[in-house]
């Protein structure tokens, strides 16, 4: 199967043309266009939190995400173990698959802090994670990679929530 942009080649600058091999984009169709992560292996390199967050923080649409109050007052009343435990659910019901259904539209803009988390730390679809955080799509996520994206989160909301004021109700012990 010929990619796309295959046919833009000359015949005689393209090696794997009749071959059943895709040929290698030139360079010209790559501008505009964000280059495959190179791995030296099929282990799958997963950036640092820090460099992908401060990437992240200079992104108009990540930046707007903030938790509401609302949020923030679930936050202090389920104790982040809490929402870590429901984010671990979601990754695995929502993220985990090879081909999650909705993949693109399966999170939620509100409804609860994770989701929040989710849209600002581009870990809510798998477009989103192998674009920010290289983690290729197609495939099932690892274990390793669903504590990644766990961890990225985690440090989200931390900052996130900052120093909060308590809740409005008492917490029930």
């Amino acid at each position: 199967m010929r990619h796309r942009l295959a046919k833009r080649l000359p015949p005689s600058n393209n090696p794997a043309a009749g071959a059943g091999v895709d040929p290698p984009l030139p360079a010209a169709a790559w501008q505009g266009r964000a280059r495959p992560v190179a791995r030296p292996d099929d282990a799958t390199r997963m950036k640092d939190i820090d460099e992908v967050l401060a990437r992240l923080s200079k992104s108009a649409f990540r930046r707007r995400f903030e938790l509401r109050k609302s949020d923030r007052a679930y936050l202090v009343r389920k104790g982040l173990p809490a929402v870590l435990a429901h984010a671990r659910g979601f990754i695995g019901t929502r993220l985990a698959a090879a081909n999650p259904v909705n993949d693109g539209r399966q999170t939620p803009f509100r409804g609860h802090p994770v989701f929040v988390a989710q849209h600002a730390t581009a870990t809510c679809c798998r477009g989103c994670l192998e674009k920010w955080h290289a983690i290729p799509r197609g495939r099932p996520l690892q274990a390793s990679e669903q504590d990644y994206i766990l961890a990225v989160l985690e440090r989200w909301l931390q900052s996130a929530a900052g120093e909060m004021p308590p809740p409005d109700e008492p917490l029930l012990i």
